[in-house]
């Protein structure tokens, strides 16, 4: 058990003629006093990060010198344990630290990060490079099986191993100086890079007449008149956040308007005041030179190694194997699309700005289907009753909101989520579904306490959010989601539940501390029910007149499903390999946007159709560590749950022994099991990829 720093709290007393006031105590010092331990989110001022995460790194140092001084044989409860709680300070201002960073970096907070993120980073060397710690550690890893530890603990104990290893704690000490320079160097890039994104995004902006704005719904029109206003113009303004663009992108029938929105896009911080192409130089060059302190040849090498698909090439392999017959159907598509541009004597050929626009002509021929129809039915509140449904019905679980609770936003809402039978708490789950200036675009799930033994020997529930960027309310027009934005927040709350409900006994093996390859499965798995006839008559009520969505309207949704699959799975498949490439890169001689063509022309990329997220704004592999080398992993985990949906349509997608069985195997264990394992438990067999060509229609 660890004992907790706290600060004093000190007292400024006046003169008998001034009343005594109480100083400011910096809320990250003590465990939150509030219900299931919320941050306590009016209390947090600017000036609280710093001095918190230094009491925390000075309290880290005295956990870690216990841990090392200590002359009795290194063991599971002397050197594991301690391990994971040797930071309580820590743990409470950076999960909140990274979490504003993302959803509520206000130019305030921002200048923060040239201070935070060195001394964040500072941190974590402290742990991970220091050799009697990890000399511990390999003592009680190469004694494991004979020390009577559960199959569990055996896990933490090599999991602590590994990561240690990859971190470089078993290099000499000349390589750890350099280790230790590459990623402050890096920690420093990635802020860089975060803020001219985000500089560059909330900068471009399209005004548009009346004789601009044909043929989009009146949701855009709407929320483009708003944000004319909020910046004093005229007319309409739309910007690059998705709500904004994707609608001009798919639905305006000025040609122009939609040049300038996709060239405005995919030319996103590459340029002027905010461009990122130098950093992504220094970035690539850096993780090469890492890549070879720690003994590989390349970055991405160094990467793929630590999960389950082991080498850059079988990933590579993978990815080919889906990207070549998705590219046929890009073909396909197009020339439908020219078609349709032809018999209306367009006399162009189909640009990368018209491919939404066209797709959605060709959709509404071949199918009768018009997204715009359906929308009416998908207001936010109605796809949160069939999302909460939905989990009620397959894994007994309930959410009820806590309108009291702490929030660092009025639109952040907060429930509590219950066994649906017992009342049990399992959880805190939060959601922030609207974009604004401060957050970062798209969208994402994040825990601000993760569920585990700590410090004090209780045993926690875990506290998660999900963040989007959806389209907001207009007018009297209530938030009106896209089949898209639908298909995101069942996708993020799938990540949420293998947080929420997570049953490993420790934080590092709880929820989504998995490995890379397998933790998009479970949001990509509760995708699939969003549109499934039986749940969309419970929640797809149309929010006029509150009719349950008509029969034959599902019927054209679902029918038109794997329509223009071939642009979907060519720009992932596109951009996970430009990633890939990106880690492969020997870091000289640095061309951000050649390079990206090389790799383009290299996979056969069509020229309708560029990557997914190019370099200057692909944030998961140059904005962090997080995805480099590993946006793969989203195709990966469709192969797995391609394959297991396949299981849930056999028996029922309801069907309550199969849903326990996925609760149980899948959602619950975390990482105290391997995820081929786990998945092969489930399915009975090892993944196969045919299934995701199925899915997908391309077999």
């Amino acid at each position: 058990m660890k004992v907790l720093t706290t600060l004093a709290v000190a007292l400024l007393i006046g003169t008998a003629a001034t009343p005594t006031v109480m100083a400011h105590e910096n809320p990250f010092l003590k465990p939150y006093a509030t219900q299931f331990e919320i941050p306590p989110y009016s209390e947090i001022l600017n000036s609280d990060f710093i001095p918190a995460i230094k009491a925390g790194i000075e309290e880290q140092d005295r956990n870690i010198d216990a841990i090392v001084k200590n002359r009795a044989v290194p063991d599971f409860d002397n050197t594991i344990l301690p391990l994971e709680n040797i930071n309580p300070i820590l743990e409470r201002v950076v999960s909140v630290y990274f979490h504003y960073d993302n959803a509520l970096n206000t130019p305030e907070f921002a200048k923060l990060a040239d201070e935070a993120i060195p001394l964040i980073n500072e941190a974590s060397n402290r742990i991970n490079l220091n050799e009697p710690l990890f000399q511990r550690i390999k003592q009680v890893y190469d004694r494991r099986n004979e020390m009577g530890l559960t199959p569990v603990q055996i896990r933490l104990v090599e999991k602590y191993y590994r990561q240690f290893a990859e971190q470089g704690a078993a290099l000499p000490e000349d390589k750890k100086k350099e280790l230790i320079r590459i990623n402050d160097e890096l920690s420093k890039l990635f802020i860089e890079y975060n803020k001219n994104l985000l500089g560059a995004t909330n900068a471009f902006y399209i005004q548009a007449g009346e004789d601009e704005v044909a043929g989009l719904p009146e949701s855009s029109l709407a929320m483009a008149r708003d944000e004319a206003k909020e910046r004093g113009l005229d007319g309409y303004v739309f910007t690059l956040h998705a709500p904004s663009r994707l609608p001009v992108l798919g639905s305006a029938d000025n040609r122009e308007l939609r040049r300038k929105m996709y060239e405005g896009y995919t030319s996103l911080a590459q340029s002027g005041e905010f461009n990122n192409i130098p950093v992504i130089e220094k970035i690539v060059a850096l993780r090469a030179e890492k890549a070879k302190i720690m003994g590989f040849d390349n970055f991405a090498q160094m990467m793929t190694s630590r999960v389950m698909a082991k080498t850059p090439q079988a990933a590579e392999e993978l990815l080919l194997k889906v990207f070549k017959p998705a590219t046929q159907r890009v073909a396909e598509e197009v020339a439908d699309m020219q078609a349709v541009v032809d018999a209306e004597g367009g006399n162009f050929k189909i640009a990368p700005w018209d491919y939404y626009y066209y797709a959605d002509k060709v959709k509404k021929q071949k199918y009768d289907f018009d997204e715009a129809e359906v929308r009416p039915y998908f207001t936010l509140d109605n796809v949160l009753t069939g999302l909460f449904g939905a989990a009620e019905r397959l894994y007994g679980i309930k959410l009820v909101e806590l309108p009291d609770a702490p929030k660092y936003m009025d639109e952040v809402t907060v429930y509590e989520v219950q066994d649906a039978n017992t009342g049990e708490h399992i959880s805190v789950f939060m959601t922030d579904y609207f974009p604004r200036a401060s957050k970062r675009q798209g969208a994402w799930m994040e825990e601000l306490q993760t569920a585990g033994l700590y410090g004090d020997g209780t045993m926690k529930r875990p506290i998660v959010y999900n963040v989007g960027n959806f389209t907001r309310p207009a007018g009297d027009t209530p938030a009106m989601l896209t089949i898209d934005e639908v298909e995101t927040t069942f996708h993020e709350f799938g990540h949420a539940l293998q947080g929420m409900l997570t049953r490993a006994p420790y934080k590092s093996l709880a929820g989504t501390h998995v490995d890379r390859d397998f933790v998009e499965m479970p949001s990509q798995m509760n995708e699939h029910f969003a549109f499934s006839p039986e749940l969309m008559k419970t929640y797809a009520k149309h929010y006029k007149t509150g009719e349950v969505i008509p029969d034959s309207l599902i019927a054209k949704l679902n029918n038109s499903s794997k329509f223009n699959q071939g642009f979907v799975t060519t720009e992932l498949a596109g951009a996970a390999l430009l990633d890939l490439a990106w880690g492969q890169h020997d870091g000289n001689n640095v061309d951000v946007m050649g390079f990206e063509k090389q790799v383009a022309e290299r996979i056969g990329m069509p020229e309708e159709i560029t990557y997914r997220y190019r370099s200057p704004y692909f944030k998961h592999i140059f904005g962090d560590d997080g995805y480099a080398s590993g946006y793969y992993t989203y195709l990966w985990s469709q192969v797995l749950e391609a394959d297991a949906w396949e299981q849930f349509e056999e028996k029922g997608i309801f069907d309550p022994e199969n849903a326990l069985r996925h609760k149980t195997i899948i959602l619950e264990p975390g990482d105290t099991e391997d995820a081929m394992v786990l998945f092969e438990r489930f399915r009975g067999h090892k993944p196969d990829a045919s299934a995701l060509l199925r899915l997908r229609g391309f077999e």
